[in-house]
């Protein structure tokens, strides 16, 4: 940490620039309104350095760029840059064989994707950076694939260094297709130190490219980038993140195959009964008795419904003779009364009926029995 480096608190909301420091353990912040807060060091995170921003060089934008133009854009170097909290760890020998910067805490694998637009302004017409952030204490040797001809492409493959982001394409708006699904595979490991072995991570990623398109995707809110960034993680806690998610031919089948279901009328009817002192079988028909769920009915099924359940009911007990059945229909406007009366005569002649008991139901269930 040295003045000049931009922090966030760890234990409390804020942060800010470091101005200087107080003896070994106490560093001064200055924040957004200009004030200078005393703060542990320990308790502080580093989230961008001046000394070591990002190497950029000047590539030509791709020639079918809009209008012809051959726009300068910012690439990072493909080489490993430190990011967020981390600050750049000391190079001996190169990204092998040299010592690399542990941070207390971060002994699981936290290892994500992500893009970045490089002119968040012209969305339309920007091309995106790729990214690897490895958020840990591993080396990471990873490839990074696409489908492509009933096979996979690679795209990129290498090693990360321990809390680093690492840039390992770029590419336009034409590519998007080749994006929609990617793989990425990820050993880890650590260098000239013993280590906790890691399972190696195999993650397929579905990446909606629509996403590319709306300006509010790109979230400022990630710790490993200032620009707006749209990130996907590939490990979380040492868990590869599984997506879940269905063919849009199998969600369309689903759905269709749901709302049938739920139409369909003439389910098989369960009568809500009971058995009376009497021996009498008391059968209320109002439909909350009878299903759970009425979605996608109409009056018409409802009331084909209710008879079937009737049906039913007599056609158990047509042997039974003196059996004493009340079927409790409800006042209302008369319909499904008047229709229980309809079946009794046409198909059920033998039968008495007459009204229940109207001290017990009113004029609200009918009583047969059967003859």
């Amino acid at each position: 940490m040295k003045i000049g480096d931009k922090v966030r608190f760890l234990f409390e909301t804020g942060g800010g620039i470091v101005k200087g420091f107080q003896g070994k353990d106490i560093v001064l912040v200055e924040d957004e309104n200009g004030f200078s807060i005393p703060m542990l060091i320990r308790e502080c995170v580093v989230i961008d350095t001046n000394e070591y921003n990002f190497e950029k060089k000047t590539v030509k934008a791709p020639s079918d760029s809009p209008k012809g133009e051959n726009k300068e854009v910012s690439k990072v170097e493909t080489s490993p840059l430190d990011f967020g909290p981390f600050g750049r760890r000391p190079s001996v020998g190169g990204m092998r064989g040299g010592l690399s910067m542990e941070i207390p805490g971060r002994e699981k694998l936290n290892v994500a994707l992500a893009f970045v637009p490089v002119d968040i302004k012209q969305i339309s017409t920007t091309i995106f950076e790729a990214y690897i952030v490895n958020d840990s204490n591993y080396y990471l040797s990873y490839l990074y694939a696409s489908p492509s001809a009933g096979g996979m492409k690679l795209r990129s493959q290498g090693i990360i260094e321990p809390n680093t982001k690492l840039f390992i394409e770029e590419f336009g708006r034409e590519h998007l297709n080749e994006l929609e699904r990617v793989n990425i595979q990820l050993f880890a490991f650590k260098e000239e130190k013993n280590y906790l072995k890691k399972p190696a991570v195999d993650v397929e990623l579905r990446i909606d490219t629509v996403k590319f398109y709306k300006l509010h995707t790109f979230s400022t809110d990630s710790p490993f980038f200032e620009e707006p960034a749209l990130v996907y993680d590939i490990v979380r806690d040492d868990r590869p993140v599984r997506q879940v998610y269905v063919e849009a031919d199998e969600l369309k089948e689903a759905l269709l195959k749901k709302k049938s279901e739920d139409s369909r009328p003439n389910r098989a009817p369960q009568p809500a009964r009971k058995q009376k002192a009497d021996n009498t079988v008391e059968v209320d028909l109002h439909m909350h008795e009878l299903l759970d769920n009425t979605n996608g009915m109409t009056s018409g099924d409802m009331l084909n419904y209710q008879l079937d359940v009737f049906r039913k009911t007599m056609d158990e007990y047509r042997g039974k003779k003196n059996q004493r059945l009340i079927f409790i229909h409800g006042k209302g406007e008369g319909v499904l009364r008047n229709a229980l009366l309809k079946e009794l005569k046409s198909k059920y002649g033998s039968c008495i009926s007459q009204d229940a008991s109207f001290r017990e139901y009113g004029f609200g269930a009918l009583l047969v029995i059967i003859k």
